[in-house]
């Protein structure tokens, strides 16, 4: 078991969360299901907990309620090597919910993710400043991430 796990609170929507999840990782699977018996505080019967893995990360989905809401300030981010996965992860991910700048979206649950190619985290530390820069002016200016047009040499 790892040490810490990422609970995310859903108003009432933690098992259908987990399986919208599962069905866009590879080597993911819900590993538990708690319901809500007679103590409640949620109706008899209905799903409390969801424990479930998403490429071998384990996560805890609650049906809380209404009470929190995500915000950007905490954000999953998906660490992608082709934009083949940035176009899997950005379309999936972003099905119901919507796209922001810089590889940032909200999924249908209101859960924030990065979708960020392995290649701009090179670009951005790169030693030359000038071609880190271009790479930072560039992502400024997309939604999802296009790594081509990262590493374009800038236009003349």
């Amino acid at each position: 078991m790892q040490k810490i796990t990422p609970c995310l609170w859903f108003d009432g929507q933690a098992e259908d969360a987990a399986n919208f999840y599962v069905s866009i990782f590879k080597n993911s699977r819900i590993t538990a299901v708690s319901r809500y018996g007679d103590a409640g505080p949620g109706p008899k019967g209905g799903v409390m907990t969801v424990a479930f893995e998403l490429d071998g990360q384990s996560f805890t989905g609650l049906s809380g309620g209404p009470m929190f809401k995500f915000t950007e300030a905490i954000s999953m981010i998906v660490n992608c090597e082709t934009q083949n996965e940035v176009d899997h992860y950005w379309e999936k991910l972003s099905a119901g919910g919507q796209t922001q700048q810089c590889g940032w979206l909200k999924d249908k649950f209101g859960v924030s993710w990065q979708i960020m190619p392995t290649a701009l985290v090179e670009l951005k530390c790169d030693k030359n400043p000038a071609k880190s820069q271009r790479a930072m002016q560039a992502m400024l200016q997309m939604t999802k991430i296009d790594i081509a047009r990262l590493r374009e040499p800038r236009a003349r």
